[in-house]
């Protein structure tokens, strides 16, 4: 068995921006605070939510360094360093070690993928690269592929990759995967609505979007099913799922901005593409937020 980088819910952080588009350390570095003081168990930077798509390397990167600095070892830093080019992912992935980020979060290639084959080579050569644990993300929604069960099963016998964020949204898929692979690899579920249906199987946590507005129910969602009190865990789940659906409403992050916005966090926009929501999600958006008691 590896060493679990975390268990309970993460935070996959947005990139709070100014009025001009560039980003806002000061509000990054207070919802970092936030998120810690109520209960969040790791941050992951510069993933999807974080915008990273759009951020230059030197803002990947002292976006990294910052929330490295900011959590100061309390909780562990997770780094979205994943890209569709293996040289640029190493490099990436060896300057976020160097930062001090304690692991790393590899998304599969999108727009060119690859084969099976060619993703066990494309996440060997950066686990290789480094000497911190590395996080698999399966999302094929955005990339166009999935990691087969197979394939996740070989890379887990490296020892620098321990674990899976898992958003396919095949709940057989990742039963399959928690029989086959055991323990050689966790998993944590990448859609907040299938928290409970993936921990009861097995899975150690969430890499979440709803604990920006619910950071506290989030973690306490996780930590009622590793208490195995399903029925408590199953209550927070059916409560929050309206919140949970139009957080996804529109692409992601554009709700939870907008949600932080509403909720007077002054986060900023998103970066083009990504734009303002239309009049109907958001008030879809803000009814989810006034039912909760989270603005009037």
């Amino acid at each position: 068995m590896k060493n679990t980088i975390f268990t309970g819910a993460a935070i996959a952080i947005i990139t709070p921006m100014n009025a001009d588009g560039s980003v806002n350390y000061g509000k990054l570095g207070e919802l970092i605070e936030y998120q810690i003081a109520n209960s969040t168990d790791a941050i992951v930077i510069c993933g999807t939510t974080g915008e990273a798509s759009t951020m230059s390397d030197e803002e990947h990167l002292e976006c990294i360094r910052f929330a490295v600095e900011k959590a100061a070892g309390r909780v562990p830093v997770i780094a979205g360093t994943g890209s569709n080019d293996t040289a640029y992912a190493v490099m990436l992935s060896k300057e976020a070690e160097k930062i001090g980020a304690d692991a790393l979060l590899l998304v599969t290639p999108y727009y060119n993928k690859t084969t099976q084959k060619g993703l066990i080579a494309h996440f060997t050569a950066v686990a290789d690269a480094v000497n911190i644990p590395i996080i698999l993300y399966n999302i094929p929604g955005r990339t166009g592929m999935s990691i087969e069960v197979p394939t996740i099963k070989e890379l887990a016998k490296h020892p620098n990759i321990v674990a899976v964020k898992e958003a396919s949204g095949n709940i057989s898929y990742v039963a399959k995967l928690i029989a086959e692979c055991g323990d050689s690899i966790d998993v944590y579920s990448g859609n907040d609505d299938q928290i409970v249906p993936l921990m009861s199987l097995g899975a150690k946590g969430v890499i979440s979007v709803l604990s920006h507005i619910l950071p506290k129910e989030t973690h306490d969602m996780a930590q009622f099913c590793l208490d195995n009190n399903f029925a408590e865990a199953a209550k927070l789940q059916i409560e929050y799922l309206d919140l949970i659906n139009n957080l996804f409403i529109e692409v992601n992050p554009i709700p939870v901005k907008e949600a932080m916005n509403m909720m007077g966090q002054e986060c900023g926009p998103c970066r083009l593409p990504l734009c303002e929501m239309t009049d109907a999600n958001r008030e879809k958006l803000r009814a989810s937020l006034v039912r909760h008691g989270l603005i009037k």
